[in-house]
């Protein structure tokens, strides 16, 4: 056979693995998923920590509201935790993940309410433990739903026995979490205006809300003077036939107004009006009050065409100032509101807005409450407002009027109000407003400010249990837990809390729901809030509570003669009345770390998280309520670092919405790509901000997921056959081997930092990076040749040690976040039953295979080679060679030391060409540069001799040996 015909493939050592380049992703996971199941990879993990040392790391699940499938929020969160436990479990922690729901609430109620009407039944004509029941069956069926969905994604935890808040133990627990505020006197009863959804009939904490625009109806409101204040003269003052005027957004508020507030600290004016519009509600001569910065403007939306200010009119004049109401003296309002409207001073009046005097009605709005509370006028107080947002009974003119319908739509109460005041002459102006205003998470519908009793926890107030290393009182605690205990990542998240807890008011506990945990309390029959003995402490009472909910749950308290069981033998049940009220699911939520962290024996021992990892919005939420609840309770935070991630986008960075069809589920990427890709997608991104996906985004994804696959791909056949007859030690390897370990130990410490830090972005980018340019498109590449034609050289011995150690550390450096296809990896070199990439450790890696001498001398070795291939590229191009081996260039290089560095190294095997030539001549003008390389030039020239049919190289050799065809490098692997 001739030396052209000779067939030499057989004898290549071409890589052989059974790795397939197709990654059939959706249809080969849930065979691992079932895999891992039966192993019990989790389980074997927990046994692992138990034969050796190893430090305890606990990820605490906030827990998802089981009421729906999953959305790609879902989907970022979990992925991200498990990202966060599977990395630290690999790097030598025992990394513990317990997953579990938030079982109580609203949004459940309103499901089984639903499910009610369409039978034609009345919700609160079932018994309330029958209601419940249903509850609490319909949630378990969404978390048996979630569960399974939540694993798909490839999440491992302990599945089987997660934490629900529905549970008996969790809710005696979260029972008694509230009980210890009870008995340390930071729970109290207060009426107070609260925000109140009347579309969901019940106080909403602030966590509770978002903020939407939101159009409402304006009114300037003229109030008549009474009488004089003590800083004018009575008998001749010319206020006496002015008034003030308010603004509102609020107009059906305005029944429940009860005084005027004013800042001494404004200047304000008192003003004629000169000439008016037809239209206009004012006349001639009219006398008005504002501030001075405003009056202009006022005076324009009341179309006053002309005025006069009369005089400064002193703040000191509005002391003990009498106004009328506007509704006063109308008929048939029975003297309803016949009652003095004081003028009195408050900071929270300014001349940004409005008239520089604010509408007070103290019932309707925190800082007209807190103007009240300052002056000891609770007892004026109204009560005008039920729990659909309707004007009550004894209301003149509006009784059963609401203000937002049972969709939250606008009711009919704002324009009475409006025509009433036109009819009693009280307004000067109207228009409307588009503003931010308070909304309800849940129902999106807006909110009103009610006053309505309800049970709050006092933050400022000391809580008297001894545990005051980090302060006295709930929000001491918190700023300073903030602040001294825990990390942020990222560092805003610090920020964000600790402004809303320095802002906040005292907590609202109560909601009037019927799904959740009640407030185990009892108030004495005919005591005020203020008595000493209003609410009963008594720990007998706390304790038979709590072991009842062990046995039966909270369904306990909601049982036929329940009062009587807790309290006879202990106290008289006749002197006391039960609360039935339930906890807001806010306290739920921030109990979990009692009774997950706390009690149970995967826990922790101080109870204490190493990692709560949530959305943004949790700052508000489950940050937020778990702080506050802790910190009244174990004096603390319940967590060492705090880790937050962004919302998802569409990708042109729209917030998704089924609306806009711009919603992307994880079922629908997953059966299209699989839960790696969506898992890579998760590692590639900045969570720390918002995150856009989409199909471009995802193909982009599954782009790089190939190229990362190849090199899997290649490694795998590369190593067929490896034995530790083949392994070298490092010392004898030869240059480029050694920079690869240097890049390696570079690397594992830049992993193990970024794991630590919650930086799956650098890492992956770091690895992924590694992986394309240093590995496949530089020392594959070179080491091809070596790998596939050397015979069982030393040279080639190395490279697959190197390829060996490649293996293990980026198997186990990117099984974190590809889940999935690192154990198809592993499991095609290691296959076997009980095997799996995820009972592995990431191996530690030699702090001497850092070079940092090596890793320069490569870095300016790579540089010269770029320019070299950039200089075969035109050539190829141009159709002059088809193939680098083709080639023998001539490099020149001015810099001494680096010729010196090229000629120390086989640089023709570096480059891929057949022959290389150095020279330190001055190079011809024609020579091939790089702009951003100095000092080396290149000059092309063709290979001289044959080419080897085995490694195709074209050397003056080939033919000249014993086998036909080939160069003497070939010929001895051939023998």
């Amino acid at each position: 056979m001739s030396a052209e015909t000779q067939d030499y493939k057989d004898t290549l050592n071409l890589p052989r693995t059974e790795f397939p380049m197709r990654a059939g992703l959706p249809q080969r996971e849930p065979d691992w998923l079932a895999r891992w199941d039966k192993i019990g990879v989790y389980d074997r993990l927990r046994d692992k920590a138990k034969t050796t040392t190893r430090q305890p790391f606990t990820l605490h699940d906030g827990p998802p509201y089981a009421n729906g499938h999953l959305h790609i929020g879902h989907a970022l969160n979990k992925t991200i935790k498990d990202m966060i436990v599977r990395s630290h479990q690999m790097m030598g922690f025992d990394a513990r993940y317990v997953p579990g729901w938030d079982c109580h609430g609203l949004p459940i109620e309103w499901k089984i309410e639903e499910q009610y009407r369409a039978k034609g039944m009345d919700k609160d004509a079932v018994p309330v433990v029958d209601f419940r029941q249903e509850c609490r069956k319909f949630a378990a069926g969404w978390v048996d739903i979630q569960r399974e969905e939540f694993k798909r994604l490839g999440v491992t935890g302990n599945w089987a026995d997660p934490y629900l808040t529905m549970d008996f133990h969790a809710e005696a627990v979260i029972a008694a979490e509230f009980q210890k505020f009870l008995m340390t006197g930071t729970l109290y009863q207060g009426s107070k205006p609260v925000m109140w959804s009347p579309v969901e009939k019940t106080a909403l904490a602030e966590a509770e809300i978002e903020y939407h625009e939101h159009k409402s109806h304006t009114i300037w409101v003229p109030f008549a003077i009474s009488s004089m204040g003590s800083g004018a003269d009575k008998d001749t003052s010319d206020l006496r036939n002015a008034r003030v005027v308010i603004w509102t957004t609020t107009p059906w508020t305005m029944p429940s107004n009860k005084a005027i507030a004013y800042n001494p600290k404004l200047t304000y004016g008192l003003y004629h009006v000169d000439g008016t519009q037809d239209e206009s509600w004012t006349s001639i001569g009219d006398l008005y009050l504002f501030a001075d910065a405003l009056a202009e403007e006022c005076l324009t939306k009341a179309r006053v065409t002309a005025h006069t200010r009369i005089r400064t009119v002193d703040a000191s004049e509005f002391d003990g100032m009498i106004c009328a109401h506007p509704f006063n003296g109308l008929d048939g309002a029975d003297g309803f509101w016949d009652y003095p409207v004081p003028m009195i001073d408050g900071d929270h009046v300014t001349d940004e807005a409005g008239t520089g005097f604010v509408h007070t009605a103290p019932s309707h709005g925190a800082d007209d409450f807190d103007c009240f509370v300052k002056r000891g006028w609770l007892d004026r107080m109204t009560h005008n407002v039920g729990e659909e947002s309707e004007f009550l009974p004894h209301v003149p003119f509006f009784a059963g009027l609401k203000v937002l319908d049972h969709k939250g739509k606008e009711g009919k109460a704002n324009t009475a109000v409006i025509e009433k005041l036109v009819e009693a002459k009280g307004l000067i102006a109207r228009g409307q407003l588009k503003h931010s205003y308070p909304h309800s998470w849940r129902s999106k519908a807006p909110v009103i400010f009610r006053n309505t009793p309800q049970w709050f926890a006092a933050i400022d107030k000391a809580v008297g249990d001894g545990q005051d290393d980090y302060g006295t009182t709930i929000r001491e605690r918190a700023l300073a837990s903030i602040d001294q205990l825990v990390k942020w990542t990222p560092a805003t998240g610090r920020n964000r809390l600790f402004s809303m807890i320095e802002a906040r008011p005292d907590w609202v506990l109560s909601r009037q729901r019927a799904w959740g945990v009640p407030l185990t309390c009892f108030t004495k029959v005919g005591t005020l809030p203020t008595d000493p003995d209003f609410l009963l402490r008594n720990n007998d009472v706390n304790d038979r509570i709590l072991a009842a909910f062990e046995v039966e749950g909270a369904d306990a308290w909601y049982k036929e003669g329940a009062k009587e069981r807790f309290l006879s033998g202990i106290v008289n049940p006749d002197e006391w009345n039960k609360v039935d009220d339930i906890l807001d699911v806010w306290f739920d939520s921030g109990s979990t770390h009692a009774f997950v962290l706390r009690d149970r024996a995967d826990g922790t021992e101080d109870g204490i998280a190493d990692v709560y990892m949530e959305g943004t919005d949790q700052h508000r939420g489950w940050f937020h309520s778990s702080l506050l609840q802790a910190c009244g309770t174990l004096g603390r935070a319940p967590y060492r670092n705090v880790v937050t991630h962004g919302f998802t986008l569409d990708e042109k960075g729209n917030k998704m919405s089924k609306s806009l069809g711009n919603t992307i589920a994880p079922e629908q990427v997953i059966k299209q790509y699989g839960a790696d890709i969506l898992r890579l997608w998760v590692a590639q991104s900045d969570y720390t901000a918002d995150q856009r996906i989409g199909p471009e985004i995802l193909k982009g994804t599954a782009d790089g997921y190939r190229r990362l696959r190849n090199t899997m791909r290649f490694l795998l056949g590369s190593l067929a056959d490896f034995s530790e007859a083949d392994r070298v030690d490092p010392a004898d390897m030869p240059e480029l081997e050694r920079w690869v370990l240097h890049r390696l130990a570079e690397l594992d410490q830049r992993v193990r930092t970024g794991y630590a830090a919650f930086d799956f972005q650098g890492v992956f980018q770091a690895v992924f990076n590694f992986a394309t340019v240093d590995l496949s498109a530089f020392y594959f590449d070179i080491r091809k040749d070596a790998l596939y034609c050397d015979g069982d050289t030393a040279r080639r011995r190395a490279a697959r040690t190197v390829l060996d150690i490649l293996f293990h550390r980026l198997t186990t450096w990117l099984a974190p976040v590809l889940v999935f296809t690192m154990e198809e990896v592993w499991l095609e070199r290691y296959p076997g039953e009980d095997s799996s990439v995820h009972l592995q450790d990431i191996p530690e890696t030699p702090a001497d295979w850092l070079n940092a001498g090596l890793a320069t001398k490569w870095a300016r070795i790579r540089s010269a080679r770029r320019v070299v291939t950039a200089a075969l590229e035109v050539q190829r191009t141009a159709k002059v060679i088809g193939a680098s081996l083709e080639a023998a260039p001539v490099v020149h290089v001015y810099d001494p030391d680096l010729l010196e560095i090229l000629g120390s190294v086989t640089f023709e095997d570096v480059c891929i060409t057949s022959a290389i030539g150095l020279s330190a001549d001055p190079a011809p003008e024609d020579a091939f540069t790089l702009p951003d390389v100095a000092g080396i030039a290149v000059i092309f020239r063709e290979a001289e001799g044959e080419k080897c049919g085995r490694c195709w190289k074209i050397l003056p050799d080939v033919g000249q040996h014993s086998h036909a065809g080939v160069c003497g490098r070939c010929d001895g692997a051939l023998i």
